[in-house]
């Protein structure tokens, strides 16, 4: 038994259930286009194609997103500083990870 879980943990492309895969460029626009995520109490987020994003917390607020070199960005007015984030992925959970490795983990709604 010993034997076929070592195999197992060094064979290539085998993934233990419940890993998070981290995201190309074309796998996050693909993963948030036309989404809606929820973050739990009451808050959740949409990724339109035009690149605009809705987050509402309480009340709602507008942005826009972008995909930058495999990453998340999202900016939101009046700053016009953008935040970008790592995106990872497991089954229906989208993970944003920030440059400090903070974690948002939001769940498709569907």
């Amino acid at each position: 038994m010993r034997r076929f879980a070592l195999i197992l943990a060094l064979w290539p492309g085998c993934l233990i259930a419940g890993d998070f895969q981290t995201l190309t460029g074309e796998e996050i626009l693909a993963a948030l286009t036309g989404k809606k995520l929820d973050y739990g109490k009451g808050i959740w987020q949409t990724f339109d194609e035009h690149m605009q994003t809705q987050y509402f917390s309480g009340r709602p607020s507008a942005g826009r997103w972008a995909v930058r070199e495999d990453r998340y960005c999202s900016v939101w007015p009046p700053s016009d500083l953008w935040a970008c984030y790592d995106v990872q992925q497991n089954g229906d959970v989208i993970r944003f990870v920030d440059d400090r490795g903070e974690v948002t983990d939001g769940t498709y709604v569907k």
